[in-house]
């Protein structure tokens, strides 16, 4: 039995081992003929095993492409396409910067976060105390999710003034910090539960007819 640690690594693993076999045998076919007629049925077999892409612009070109490099760029065919050069398949992909923010409560999220600051920035206003409330809400839920202990709402209001500089100050004894907080409830869509496929509550429209509803 081989092991396939000890076999030769494969370069395009999605293809498998066996088309990477293959391809070695494809090149070292002496008669340039048969191996063009071996190169041509090898991408039959390498389409059969990516239908998803066969809708893929170029989708054969790509293939031909796998082919080479499959091969190391050693199989010397008739391509019906030119050879991708060496050099743009074997460089390293440009590493994409990653944002680094630096928060020190990560669990809210920088979104609420972000949110916090520019209300603290606002001018005193029904509107401003409407947005304060639902952050705070959104605060003690967003705490409840990452924390195991219990909710201490002292904290919350601690968090907001850190975050908002200074500019939002909350006492534990305003309604949002009193009041349980609102359970989130699922609506199933039709079809999802029930007898038939429908949800409970779920009326036809010919009953609603008879019913005079509309």
């Amino acid at each position: 039995m081989k092991y396939n640690t000890l076999q030769n690594k494969i370069i395009m693993p999605e293809y498998g081992r066996h088309v990477h076999e293959m391809v070695e045998y494809a090149v070292n076919i002496k008669d340039r003929e048969q191996r063009n007629i071996a190169a041509y049925t090898i991408i039959g077999v390498m389409g059969s095993l990516m239908p998803h892409l066969r809708d893929v612009p170029d989708f054969k070109h790509k293939l031909w492409n796998h082919l080479l490099i499959i091969s190391d760029f050693k199989l010397d065919i008739d391509a019906p396409y030119p050879p991708p050069p060496r050099n743009e398949m074997v460089e390293s992909p440009y590493s994409v910067p990653y944002p680094q923010s630096h928060i020190r409560q990560r669990h809210y999220g920088k979104i609420l976060v972000n949110m916090i600051r520019e209300a603290g920035r606002l001018d005193d206003c029904p509107q401003r105390n409407s947005l304060i409330s639902l952050l705070a809400i959104q605060m003690r839920k967003s705490y409840t999710t990452w924390n195991r202990s219990e909710l201490n709402n002292e904290h919350i209001v601690q968090d907001i003034w850190d975050i908002s500089d200074g500019r939002i100050k909350l006492n534990t004894e305003m309604s949002i910090f009193t009041e349980p907080m609102p359970k989130e409830t699922v609506q199933y869509s039709q079809g999802s539960q029930g007898h038939g496929g429908h949800g409970h509550g779920y009326m036809s429209k010919r009953k609603r007819k008879l019913m005079g509803k509309r």
